[in-house]
């Protein structure tokens, strides 16, 4: 057989092209910047919260007469009174005190309320000045300030808390500041909260603010608590709130049920009078909840300051109500959980309390 034979099934080789006759390939394209979803942006969240609420104190002063119900148990607007043992919340206890006769050293209703232009907080990073107290048609009440950002890197800043004549406010202050930039935002008062704690005159605002540079949220730099006191504190209303009946009275915190609402925007709602005298800040929840005997899911919160108060409302979840068949509240057993605010070792849990609703 010739060296130079075929074999019968030869591998076949590539020919190489020459260099010259080759077909230059095309640069892959650069991948195109991925954008944050919007959900992951804070300013989102803030958002959302403020149209919920706008909604929720919508829905809620739609059903509730002035916000409160009287004492006496009387319908008022889907409300019902809240009885423990067979005793009503006390009537003789008003919601706010009686109109005072002609003399009275209470500053008439029109009287404008206003502040002062003050530095609220000021460092190396920051200066958050108070420039005017306003009021919305829609937001209510409005502490206006202007935020200067010393730094060179972009800074967000917000509020721990807001505490407007004593009582805890809920707060949706968050601002961005670009660095070397000045911004004028509004840290809101909202008008349903201060109708509910009886708040007719805003005399003294407290905040708890802070700051972080770029996305390190878990950085932050806290303020001590900055006092702004208005034209109206001379003659502020600091009378309690507290018309119902008490649930709880412990170790300096004290609890009370004003009334139950089947009407309210989620489902139905129970309003909660709560004042902390226990010399630390608490968190209040709540869990075991049943209505009429079945378990429900319900949602409650509260922060509360040392010498504080608040009042707030517990949600009832509509679709558990649904589901157990309950078209009517007539009895309620919870346990309140208290524990010092950030610290979730340690806490107390209350005893089984029932409370009946007519």
């Amino acid at each position: 057989m010739q060296d130079n034979q075929m074999n019968p099934n030869p591998q076949q080789v590539p020919q190489q092209v020459p260099p010259q006759f080759q077909q230059p390939v095309p640069p892959m394209p650069a991948p195109a910047p991925v954008k944050k979803p919007v959900y992951k942006k804070w300013w989102f969240w803030v958002a959302l919260a403020a149209v919920l609420l706008i909604v929720i104190g919508a829905a809620a002063n739609g059903k509730k007469s002035g916000g409160i119900e009287n004492a006496d148990g009387a319908s008022n607007g889907g409300t019902k009174a809240i009885e423990v043992d067979g005793t009503e919340a006390d009537g003789a206890k008003t919601d706010k005190p009686e109109s005072t006769e002609q003399g009275s050293e209470a500053a008439p209703a029109a009287d404008k309320t206003t502040v002062e232009e003050q530095v609220l907080w000021e460092n190396d990073v920051c200066v958050i000045t108070a420039l005017a107290f306003e009021t919305d048609s829609i937001w209510g009440d409005e502490l206006k300030v202007q935020i200067e950002n010393k730094s060179d890197k972009v800074i967000h800043v917000g509020s721990d808390a807001l505490i407007v004549n004593d009582y805890m406010i809920t707060d949706l202050f968050a601002a961005e500041v670009a660095a070397g930039k000045k911004t004028n935002e509004k840290i809101d008062l909202m008008s349903s909260q201060l109708e509910a704690a009886g708040i007719e005159n805003v005399g003294k605002i407290e905040l708890y603010l802070y700051y972080y540079e770029g996305d390190s949220f878990t950085d932050k730099v806290k303020s001590d608590c900055i006092t702004v006191k208005t034209s109206r504190f001379d003659d502020m209303d600091v009378t309690p709130n507290d018309a119902g009946t008490e649930l709880y009275n412990q170790d300096g915190i004290r609890i009370v049920g004003k009334y139950v609402n089947e009407n309210s925007f989620w489902g139905a709602g129970v309003l909660f009078y709560i004042e902390n005298s226990s010399g630390k800040n608490v968190t209040v929840t709540t869990e075991e909840l049943s209505v009429n005997g079945f378990m429900i899911t319900e949602y409650f919160y509260a922060d509360v300051y040392d010498g504080k108060r608040i009042i707030d409302d517990m949600t009832l979840s509509g679709t558990d109500l649904k589901e157990a068949g309950i078209d009517s509240i007539e009895e309620i057993e919870l346990k309140f959980k208290i524990r010092e605010k950030d610290d979730y070792l340690n806490s107390v849990t209350t005893d089984a309390i029932t409370f009946k609703v007519k």
